[in-house]
């Protein structure tokens, strides 16, 4: 079983997905694009990863707020997650994403990753953070 973990932001997708055991998550790519509403590459190249890994379901990163609120990035997440149903035919879980992203500038510090090289990585860590802290909750519960 595979799946397929996404940190969808306002004009990147971080992609990554599982070993097909479900136990390791593996940064693949960050979709790119011009504008937050031009999302038809981004659809397309994700079912292409669908295929090419043979993906049996989506984890989406969920940013809510740190005092559990639904800021305007939740709602837009949700549109978002919505469409991937629609279009896939797979399901898609929501998964906490907080401090994603400070776990991935933490990671490149230690790599010692800098300045314009960060924006290269950011979103295909913190998509494989989200990945790796869904499967471990699966593994945990057992």
């Amino acid at each position: 079983m595979r799946i397929l973990g996404l940190d969808y932001g306002s004009k990147t997708v971080g992609v990554a997905v599982s070993d097909p055991t479900g136990l390791i998550a593996t940064g693949l790519e960050i979709i790119r694009r011009d504008r937050e509403d031009k999302l038809r590459k981004t659809y397309a190249r994700i079912e292409e990863l669908i295929v090419e890994y043979s993906v049996d379901y989506i984890v989406l990163g969920c940013p809510l707020n740190m005092d559990d609120s639904e800021g305007d990035r939740v709602v837009k997440t949700y549109a978002f997650k919505e469409a991937l149903e629609r279009r896939t035919g797979l399901r898609v879980e929501l998964m906490d994403e907080r401090l994603s992203t400070v776990e991935a500038d933490e990671l490149m510090n230690e790599a010692r990753i800098a300045g314009k090289e960060r924006k290269k990585y950011v979103d295909k860590i913190a998509a494989t953070f989200i990945l790796q802290w869904y499967l471990d909750e699966l593994k945990a519960k057992g």
